[in-house]
């Protein structure tokens, strides 16, 4: 295994209020694994298997509640005591599993140069897209998703996300109908997902996958930091796992943040035929016919 490098950034949080509440739906169950974030603002959390969640704002913020299968909803972080979601409203499309002969097995995404690094990224996600090649027509069917991970716990789970691409090359619709929540073990790992039952095939205009990291405490490690200068002790908080990333040239990579997805380009748009360098999800997939 290659060396990887660790660029830990802290989360930083208004300190003025913490807001405590429960997510339900209509019929007053917990939902488990909500992305809650502050309006505009890079700053969010995921509510507990229970339900309930912890978040950091001033109380006049709103706080925006989301989760697959459900209608997302915007509350004042004064009123989010508890919040209850409804079900999505949209026709159920049928899902055609078809006869496979799992004869054949690629897996794209690879790259020449590996050089693994980490970064503690807080609350967004991150997506790598996979163009489509004629030569996946043998092939066409997506069997499994493989990510290169790194964690200190046992057992840290987050996200494994789909989209579709909008014509101007950005993520598009969730092509999933629940979230696909998913574990892994404790250290450097690649670990494979199989994905057979969703029935996804690769699109002719490509496909994104992305890697939500979940902010709770079965993936929260806590440690003392003392500052040598002030002699005082602060406590440390990451949540792992680390999805591992490649450095790899790119026309432009999309992120999710403050509620929305936000394109990097190149600075220099006098040569917009040249790609920039930039740190990508080391996810690939597993096609197979």
């Amino acid at each position: 295994m290659k060396t990887i490098y660790y660029l830990i950034f802290l989360l930083g949080f208004s300190l003025s209020a913490q807001v405590k509440g429960i997510v339900v739906d209509e019929s007053g169950n917990p939902i488990s694994y909500v992305s809650i974030l502050v309006e505009n603002e890079n700053n969010s959390t995921t509510s507990e298997e229970n339900g309930e969640f912890t978040i950091y704002c001033t109380l006049d913020k709103n706080l925006v509640f989301s989760a697959l299968g459900f209608e997302k909803k915007t509350v004042k972080a004064s009123e989010a005591a508890k919040v209850t979601l409804k079900i999505s409203a949209f026709e159920l499309s049928e899902i055609v599993i078809a006869k496979r002969f799992e004869t054949k097995e690629i897996e794209i995404g690879k790259v020449k140069n590996e050089s693994f690094q980490a970064f503690e990224n807080g609350p967004r996600i991150d997506a790598k897209y996979f163009p489509y090649d004629p030569k996946y027509k043998k092939t066409k069917y997506i069997k499994q998703v493989a990510i290169l991970t790194d964690s200190r716990l046992e057992n840290t789970s987050f996200k494994i996300h789909f989209y579709s691409v909008n014509p101007d090359g950005s993520p598009g619709e969730a092509l999933l109908q629940k979230d696909y929540l998913v574990s892994v073990k404790k250290g450097v790992k690649k670990s494979y997902f199989n994905v057979t039952g969703f029935g996804l095939r690769m699109p002719k205009n490509g496909i994104f996958v992305g890697f939500e990291k979940l902010i709770i405490e079965k993936n929260k490690l806590e440690r003392e930091v003392r500052d040598s200068n002030t002699n005082t002790t602060t406590i440390q908080k990451t949540y792992f796992p680390f999805v591992l990333y490649n450095y790899v040239a790119k026309e432009a990579i999309y992120i999710f943040s403050k509620g929305k997805w936000n394109k990097q380009t190149k600075d220099d748009v006098s040569n917009p035929s040249e790609k920039m360098m930039v740190y990508e999800p080391a996810i690939n997939l597993i096609l197979t016919n």
